[in-house]
């Protein structure tokens, strides 16, 4: 080995390294919570490293993909550390996908090994796939038997650690590959604009197959705070976490800001100490967030991000308690480089919108086993994001609109391809087209407009069709059946979503 090669050897450092050094600083710190139970730094590396041996004596080595299909468990986070310690790397599964979704999701990584907890046990037997699995209840305690491992091998900063899955475009979803550095970049981006401290834990109640769990709780375990793991949204569980525990970011999306909100208001309680409160306020009503940041007595985060670069590229700017903001423009945040482009990569002036393009620590490593949407997103050393940002004289950003037509629901990404590929398979249907529409709780919603081959199709067997095939979060909240001339289209065909929109408004 060289000597530059040392020298760049002697600067590495990984999300287990920082986790580990935690554990040797505060063993008897709290690192995670569920349930009423709560487990020390100590005890959890310790239970990590007999993991990683179980995982190791199972063939699974650097490089290699654990599919992990499981609710939010403290196994989870530890499922995650034990893979970063060996080099592994977790491709967590979408529990509400349906059955094709998933099954392209866990075929597309090829794991090495499938963990799957017993409530998806059902869902996981009836895809068929002949791939060595094992069940949280019933195998974790064998994989923990062993003596922790010892020698760890050596993991680069580059290696990929989590797989996170996002909507596709042409109707399948996409593997996002996380690195070890992005996710320390993410921890440290997170400190520095939401102003987290050692002392701030994180509530995981959002998916953790989502980097908004994901993210955080990696980023809390990295530096020295209590994780407070919760099964899934649940408004009790998780005000009492707020009255008890000192927290830095609470996420909360739209359909789960109002419960929050009406019990605080009903019972009285408060928060003790929150350095940053919600999400999305582009898609809340404003007085909505407000009143939620004044009865936690936290600034509201104005937050743009997305799975493949983290709360970055425009999650620096809070709201103060209480305010409902005149202005939803964003600033950008820390260790990212922002650049708007027009339809020809070239910049543009301020006040002109343009694509939002970056680059930085924070960024993920592409899509998995996806080269010529990698080459076409990262062109020019730059991830060209597909959303229309306007920058203004002040250096902050407006959100203008998004060049790659999405739904955001509930902190749910849908795009209409998805959609629209299962409504198109039928054969009762000659075309159809899916739109967003506003929605109070979900912040938006995806609607069907439909041409119908026969006049027997009912909305109700459009809603079938969607339901054997996507999630339930993608089904259409609403079907409109248009004649096949009155979709308004382009000079190519294609249906003008926009046009679509505007008639929901009549």
């Amino acid at each position: 080995m060289d000597r530059t090669e040392t020298i760049a050897r002697s600067g590495r450092v990984t999300v287990f390294d920082l986790f580990r050094a935690r554990a040797l600083h505060a063993p008897d710190r709290i690192a995670l919570t569920e349930g009423g139970q709560s487990w020390s730094y100590g005890e959890t590396e310790a239970r990590v490293l007999r993991l990683a041996r179980g995982l190791t004596e199972r063939g699974v080595t650097r490089g290699d993909r654990i599919a992990l299909l499981s609710e939010n468990r403290r196994e989870y986070a530890e499922i995650e550390l034990a893979a970063a310690s060996i080099g592994a790397i977790v491709a967590c599964q979408n529990w509400r996908l349906a059955a094709d979704e998933l099954k392209h999701c866990i075929t597309l990584v090829s794991p090495s090994l499938v963990l799957v907890s017993d409530r998806h046990r059902a869902a996981w037997d009836a895809l068929g796939l002949d791939l060595p699995a094992l069940v949280i209840e019933e195998d974790y305690a064998a994989l923990l038997a062993s003596d922790p491992l010892e020698t760890l091998p050596e993991v680069d900063p580059e290696d990929g650690l989590v797989i996170l899955y996002t909507s596709g475009t042409t109707g399948l979803p996409k593997g996002a590959l996380i690195s070890h550095r992005a996710q320390i970049a993410r921890m440290t981006a997170y400190r520095m604009d939401l102003h987290v401290t050692p002392e701030d834990g994180f509530v995981a109640w959002a998916p953790m197959f989502h980097m908004g769990s994901t993210d955080q709780v990696l980023a809390t375990l990295m530096t020295g705070a209590a994780v407070h793991v919760v099964d899934g949204f649940d408004a009790e569980a998780i005000v009492g976490l707020m009255e008890r525990e000192s927290l830095g970011w609470m996420l909360l999306m739209p359909g789960s800001i109002e419960p929050v909100v009406e019990l605080m208001k009903k019972t009285g309680r408060r928060a003790k100490s929150i350095r940053a409160v919600g999400a999305m306020i582009d898609l809340v009503p404003r007085a909505l967030a407000a009143e939620l940041s004044r009865l936690t007595g936290a600034p509201y985060l104005n937050s743009f991000g997305s799975t493949e670069t983290g709360l970055p590229p425009a999650s620096s700017c809070l709201i103060p308690a209480g305010e409902a903001p005149a202005s939803l423009s964003k600033r950008a945040s820390s260790l990212i480089e922002i650049r708007l482009v027009d339809p020809d990569d070239r910049e543009v002036a301020v006040g002109e919108p343009g694509e939002v393009c970056v680059r930085g620590p924070t960024l993920f490593s592409g899509y998995w086993a996806a080269e010529e949407t990698n080459a076409k997103d990262f062109r020019g050393g730059w991830f060209h994001m597909g959303d229309m940002f306007r920058r203004n004289a002040d250096g902050t950003y407006d959100f203008v609109d998004r060049v790659k037509y999405m739904i955001k629901s509930g902190g749910e990404n849908i795009y209409p391809a998805e959609i629209e590929r299962v409504l198109l398979a039928d054969p009762r249907i000659s075309d159809a087209v899916i739109v967003r529409k506003h929605d109070p709780k979900w912040g938006e919603v995806p609607v069907a407009f439909v041409s119908r081959k026969s006049e027997e199709l009912t909305e109700g067997e459009v809603d079938a069709l969607c339901r054997a095939s996507l999630a339930g979060y993608k089904r259409p909240k609403e079907v409109h059946f248009l004649s096949f001339e009155e979709f308004p289209r382009s000079t190519t065909g294609k249906i003008l979503r926009h046009e679509m929109e505007k008639r929901l408004g009549d």
